[in-house]
């Protein structure tokens, strides 16, 4: 069928309600507007479903929304889960609360128990509530740090990560026999909590959260030596971080926090950025302001469904904020969580520090250095929970970190994804340590350099948005798949892995291994100098992302060699579009 075709079914069907049919009508002269919005389904990939809201298949909407739980409920009976229900989460967005309640509710009319939180919380909220309440799966309604038009639809499985094989292929197959939108179920919900099949949820698991981050507090006498003089600057970004960081870091016993005031209610218009991303410097304009304000020390800022946290610190020799990236922060968080485990237990024998394969050779440098596991996973924190639900169910293998690049880590074992509440949590905790030795974060990180060298990483991306956008993605990493560099800026290429072909070649012998990991349309090259370069399709948004990696000698060098590659990375991208 024709997406003209489709869009036509979806005026005429009964099915959709007066307000979509009269935003399709509207746009019944914009044949571009109509292709974008029938041209495919919206894809219901590993990471589930995100796109933009509004009326069409392609489009987040009420009706993407129950279809997409009804192939999920069809897969949990498959498998005999319903017993065990689904939590469900949403977060600050444009109709978060909507599609969250119309998840609810087909998964009533399936039989299936759906225990929904009461407002919005954060998404490693969801995926410790998923293990606590004994689930099947959960859903989490969030865009993370798109746009505001965008929104989303992540499913979890019952170990409390995103979901992984088989159960996403599993899954994704039950989504894609869905095809006839009729036959997607629904019940009203009065009649769903009568049948005990849609349940209410939230302070008994915000608690018991709360008590599990706080489990993970290394140094409580480094806090109390502090607290009174420590100062924190925090923004939630308009999203779901709020209370529950604010809450976390008072029950420690810090004193002086400061909350950006313009950014703290949820708003799902996020009116002071043009988009939420704590990646991003305007995402600090306000959250600085105050900083130098009230001179506090560190400034944090949560993306809305809280499981990224930005940093800045205070470098108390030229009074200005420095802003970590997610690799420093993790490398940061990473070296303190292990140096005082070394301190207080030792570090077990069976110790695993894990990270993706888009993320700083650092790491690896840091569990060297503390004689730990380095373990490497493909790009998503879903492979990280991945290894923590392998330690247990093989008994061998203690997890000590995770983190990736993308500004996200997970100390403890409490949930199964990146979770900034205890990242927020854990940096106050160091911030507070190092204060007690008369040092900032900033000269931690320092220190961290200096006894691991000099890593700089950086990423660089083009977005290509609509049909020929994903076409021209596909054909930059063809053109790169079969024509592999032999040099990049000056480094010759060691090797170049090829996770959608499960392969890794050595340049200079030509004997090719295998990646080990599972197929991904991912290309890594391994160059000279402990540089790397990393290119892959970006998971979330219409974007291919160049990442990539030097070790210098000194702060100035490993900028100088960054910015080299950087630039070659830019001209690489100009010659393939």
């Amino acid at each position: 069928m024709s997406y003209k075709e489709i869009y036509k079914q979806w005026l005429e069907n009964p099915y959709f309600d007066d307000k979509t049919k009269a935003e399709l009508k509207a746009i019944e002269n914009d044949e571009k507007e109509i292709e974008e919005r029938f041209y495919r389904e919206l894809d219901f990939g590993t990471a589930g479903l995100r796109g933009i809201i509004g009326a069409g298949t392609n489009r987040m909407n009420i009706y993407t929304v129950r279809k997409t739980t009804q192939g999920l409920s069809n897969y949990i009976l498959g498998v005999n889960g319903q017993d065990k229900g689904v939590a469900i989460a949403y977060d600050s967005r444009r109709m978060s609360p909507e599609f969250a309640t119309e998840a609810a509710l087909c998964l009533a009319a399936n039989g299936i128990k759906a225990y929904i939180f009461e407002s919005l919380r954060p998404t490693p909220e969801l995926s410790y509530a998923v293990r606590k309440l004994g689930c099947i799966a959960g859903i989490n309604i969030t865009a993370s740090h798109n746009p505001p038009e965008y929104n989303g639809y992540k499913v979890y499985w019952e170990d409390g990560a995103q979901i992984t094989p088989p159960h996403d292929k599993g899954i994704m197959d039950e989504v894609k026999k869905v095809t006839d939108y009729n036959t997607v179920k629904t019940m009203d919900k009065a009649e769903a909590e009568k049948a005990g099949l849609f349940v209410t949820i939230g302070q008994e698991i915000d608690d018991a959260y709360i008590a599990e981050l706080k489990s993970q507090v290394k140094n409580l006498d480094a806090i109390k030596a502090v607290q009174k003089d420590i100062k924190i600057v925090y923004s939630p970004l308009h999203g779901t971080g709020n209370i529950p960081a604010r809450r976390v870091l008072k029950e420690l016993g810090f004193e002086n926090v400061y909350v950006v005031k313009e950014q703290e209610l949820p708003d799902g218009e996020f009116p002071t950025v043009s988009y939420p991303n704590p990646e991003a410097a305007e995402a600090f304009e306000l959250g600085l302001k105050l900083a130098k304000e009230v001179d506090a020390d560190l400034v944090l800022a949560t993306d809305p469904d809280a499981d990224r946290l930005g940093v800045y610190v205070k470098d108390t020799k030229s009074g200005e904020y420095i802003t970590l990236t997610g690799n420093m922060s993790g490398c940061l968080l990473a070296e303190y969580e292990l140096s005082q485990m070394k301190a207080q237990t030792g570090i077990p024998a069976d110790g695993a520090l894990i990270k993706t394969i888009v993320t700083t050779n650092m790491a690896d440098a840091i569990a060297k250095g503390y004689n730990a596991e380095l373990i490497e996973v493909l790009t998503g924190f879903k492979y990280i929970g991945q290894q923590i639900l392998g330690f247990e169910q093989s008994g061998k293998g203690t997890y000590l970190f995770g983190f990736e690049e993308s500004y996200g880590c997970l100390i403890g074992t409490h949930a199964r994804d990146k979770d900034a509440i205890v990242a927020t949590m854990a940096l106050c905790e160091a911030a507070a340590y190092y204060k007690t030795q008369g040092k900032t974060l900033w000269d931690a990180m320092i220190d961290m350099y200096e006894k691991y060298g000099y890593y700089k990483d950086g990423i660089q991306s083009i977005t290509l948005s609509g049909k020929e956008g994903l076409e021209k993605i596909q054909s930059i990493l063809d053109t790169l798949r079969n024509n592999t560099p032999a040099e990049i800026a000056g480094y010759k290429v060691v090797s170049a892995r090829d996770y959608k072909l499960d392969t890794v070649k050595n340049m200079e012998t030509g004997e090719v291994t295998t990646t080990g990991l599972p197929s991904s349309n991912v290309l890594y090259y391994d160059l000279t100098d402990d540089a790397w370069l990393c290119v892959r399709p970006s998971g979330t948004e219409p974007k291919v992302k160049f990442y990539y990696g030097v070790k210098g000698t000194s702060l100035e060098d490993a900028d100088k060699k960054s910015d080299a590659l950087g630039q070659e990375v830019i001209a690489m991208i100009n010659k393939m579009l």
